[in-house]
């Protein structure tokens, strides 16, 4: 990279760094300073950091002398390019290490239809006006790569740019997050492999260079795995990598980018691939996560978008040329995104709010497109000069901050975007991504969560996103802070809230990555480190900024060796109730029985289970859960309805038409009768006639038939499903609330749960988000 050699073989190294060190420490005050005015008005980071470079910039302060010598310094920006290249190494990586693969596999065709939409208008659009741009400016020769540069502007998309904007206005794990960010990754490759394949094309040697650094990338895609493994297995009872081999590591992934650079090419695909065949399971991956996105979200990026902005002189606006080609090109760039987008979304079915949105979001530039402008800035071309290199800063600026804004304050004034969509699982299709929350307190909590997990794997079309919380006390604060600092314990010397939770913390990262690895199912961990009388807000917090539909608790009793249930903590069990009160979305209790409970369903280890349906929203609920484990070829499922004796008239659920079934759903005012008989007669269609399921009908007078039936079954089956079962007064259920000891698992769930009761089961027991009915009608029309 010719930028890096000039920086490093430079005669005076003090006043480029300085330069440099103070303006990064500039921007990074001053985008701070933007942030804190523009966040109310919601505006995201990204903007509030280009407009500091714009300040820092030509065009406000270094318009003074003072500043214009500081930041001017000869071969300073050699260094800036070098900063900008390191910078941009870093970040592709990291993007490729957080890319959602199986949701980008599931929505590729979708995603790429809208990206390929975008380009296809932009080179429309791009080719009508190339030829007045050209007579503007007066170019003459290489008029097909101008006419390749202007095509490129028009229809590419900054990836950091989106995924960033997208992360501060907290939507990215929404539908409509998630597609921008896997159409924006699609589009900007697309871009940039474009631009590869017609420089390979340029000359006999850039092709052959092309084959070399194709060989490169997959030498060192596999160098990389099993790097990762080998620190996986090496780092034993380590809950992180060391420095040294991360700093192994992504020297790798840098000394590989530059010779990339050296034979002539982009090394930004090279990077994201990297990243992107990078090994999801291991403390590899998670140590290069935790590093990477605290240094990007916190200096890579405000940095790198105040270079953007830094680059910025409003002065070659002043021509009345200029600012017409400028205007004509940022409306060009918009108009083709919108109508190109729009487009596709029509043939997708997309709404066409979240189609206006997403035109915006891919109409955002910073990365590619400066990565054309620094690779041409060489005087290979007679046109290229400083007032057309501050043009093209001056579009891609722009775009960025107009379309910004459109997209915040269009997302700012609809906050239906903010909601959490399937929040009920009742209204859900079984076939949908199920996000769920596990909340375990310590590491011998972690193995049943892994058998509910592995449970809702069942069906190839039901993919599942897992999140793992590790609820962990805040300590009380020592007695002892008198004491100097060596004269703490090791237990007392906490540095930071990643040293909170102890050896669990360790214990859980190895269950979880074992546990990955062997199964191929992500895990997402996550930390909640708080006072029991305010973690339940952490917890509601995080799970509604995940987006998950229900959240599985961990019971405050354990079994012991004899069986017996023992107490583990009462601040648990309170801990519980305010999550039942307090979570917008569905939350189960888990009482496991380790021993003689419900276990990993694998194959010659065939687990049965049992869902009890007496009616109501809850049991509706549980139904729907069970409907995600039907179709497990190592589960035993059966369901029991519970009617009254008097109506055993009633007929077996029949065989309507799911058509007629969501039909009779689709009316809130429905009864909850009808409701239940509509749900069940779902469930015997879908899963009980292919025989997925089974079953069954037990007809009883009271609660106390009911209990009887219950003991029957008891012995029977590894976990037992059971709505919390707050409709009401239910002559099913009369009589069992009289020895009621946990009034958080409902009248049910507390008798299966109680030792008395010796059942061999793990109890799941279900309470479904109580929705207000402009909720409802929001949410289904």
């Amino acid at each position: 990279m010719d930028a890096a050699r000039r920086a490093m073989c430079t005669d005076d190294l003090l006043n480029p760094l300085t330069s440099t060190f103070i303006q990064s420490c500039a921007m990074l005050l001053f985008s701070h300073i933007f942030h804190v005015v523009l966040k109310p008005l919601g505006q995201p980071g990204p903007i509030a950091q280009i407009l500091a470079g714009f300040t820092l910039g030509p065009s406000i302060l270094s318009r003074i002398k003072q500043v214009g010598d500081l930041f001017n310094q000869p071969d300073l920006n050699d260094y800036i390019l070098l900063v900008s290249f390191i910078f941009r190494i870093a970040i592709m990586f990291l993007i490729g290490l957080e890319t959602d693969v199986p949701y980008m596999r599931r929505n590729l065709r979708r995603a790429s239809i809208i990206a390929m939409g975008g380009v296809a208008a932009g080179v429309i659009f791009g080719a009508a006006i190339t030829v007045f741009v050209m007579r503007m400016l007066t170019i003459s020769d290489s008029q097909l790569t101008f006419a390749n540069l202007i095509i490129i502007i028009l229809t590419s998309s900054a990836s950091p740019v989106v995924i960033r904007f997208v992360t501060e206005l907290k939507f990215e794990t929404a539908e409509i997050g998630r597609l921008a960010i896997s159409t924006t990754l699609v589009n900007e490759m697309s871009c940039l492999i474009w631009y590869d394949i017609a420089m390979a094309f340029s000359s006999g040697k850039l092709f052959g260079d092309g084959i070399l650094c194709l060989m490169f990338t997959g030498l060192v895609t596999g160098v990389n795995k099993f790097l990762a493994l080998w620190y996986n297995r090496r780092r034993q009872n380590e809950r992180y990598l060391r420095s040294t081999d991360v700093l192994i590591i992504l020297s790798l992934v840098i000394w590989f980018s530059f010779l990339i650079e050296e034979f002539g090419y982009n090394s930004t695909v090279f990077c994201f691939i990297m990243g992107l065949m990078y090994p999801r399971e291991g403390k590899t991956t998670r140590t290069l996560l935790n590093k990477l996105t605290y240094a990007a979200n916190n200096f890579i990026l405000p940095i790198h978008f105040g270079f953007i902005g830094f680059r910025l002189d409003v002065r070659h606006l002043y021509s009345l040329r200029n600012a017409i080609v400028v205007m004509l090109v940022v409306l060009i760039s918009i108009g083709a995104k919108i109508i190109g987008t729009l487009a596709a979304c029509h043939y997708l079915k997309t709404p066409l709010n979240q189609g206006v949105i997403l035109a915006f979001i891919l109409n955002f530039k910073g990365h590619s497109e400066l990565l054309l402008v620094d690779t041409l800035s060489k005087p290979t071309y007679d046109w290229w000069d400083e007032n057309f290199h501050h043009l093209v800063v001056i579009v891609i600026v722009l775009n960025t901050v107009i379309s910004g804004s459109v997209v915040s304050c269009t997302l700012r004034r609809d906050e239906n975007y903010f909601l959490a969509r399937h929040s009920i699982l009742e209204f859900d299709d079984p076939e949908n991504e199920l996000r769920m929350m596990f909340c375990v307190y310590s590491s011998r909590q972690i193995s049943a969560k892994f058998g509910l997990i592995l449970a809702l794997r069942g069906s190839a079309r039901a993919p599942i996103k897992p999140y793992l919380m590790h609820l962990v006390e805040l300590p009380k604060k020592r007695s002892t802070t008198k004491l100097m600092y060596h004269e703490l314990e090791d237990r007392d010397n906490f540095s930071d809230e990643e040293e909170y939770g102890g050896n669990d913390v360790t214990n859980i990262c190895e269950a979880v990555d074992a546990f990955s690895t062997d199964n191929k199912v992500p895990i997402s961990q996550k930390k909640i480190v708080s006072s029991f009388a305010t973690m339940y807000e952490d917890i509601c917090s995080s799970a509604e900024d995940s987006r998950v539909s229900i959240i599985i608790l961990t019971f405050h009793k354990h079994q012991r060796l004899d069986g017996k249930m023992e107490n583990s903590s009462e601040a648990d069990r309170l801990n519980n109730q305010k999550i039942l009160r307090h979570a917008s979305c569905t939350v189960g209790i888990y009482v496991d029985r380790g021993q003689t409970g419900f276990q990993l369903p694998t194959s010659g280890h065939e687990q049965h289970v049992v869902a009890i349906f007496f009616g109501g929203p809850d049991d509706r609920e549980a139904l729907a859960w069970s409907k995600r484990i039907a179709s497990h070829p190592n589960i035993n499922l059966t369901v029991i309805r519970f009617l009254l004796a008097t109506s055993h008239d009633l007929r077996r659920p029949s065989t309507k038409s799911t058509e007629e079934i969501l039909l009779t759903m689709s009316d809130y005012h429905e009864t909850e009768n009808e409701r239940d008989n509509a749900s069940m007669e779902d469930f015997y269609n879908r899963y009980v006639i292919p025989g997925k399921a089974g079953y069954v009908e037990k007809f009883v007078n009271n609660g106390k038939e009911t209990a009887e039936v219950l003991a029957e079954i008891r012995q029977m089956y590894a976990l037992i499903i059971v709505g919390k079962g707050d409709q009401g007064f239910s002559p099913l259920t009369t009589g069992l609330s009289d020895w009621e000891e946990f009034p958080e698992l409902g009248n049910v769930g507390d008798l299966l749960a109680s030792s008395e009761f010796k059942a061999n089961g793990s109890i799941l027991v279900i309470q479904q988000y109580r929705l207000s009915r402009n909720h409802y009608h929001l949410l289904h029309g």
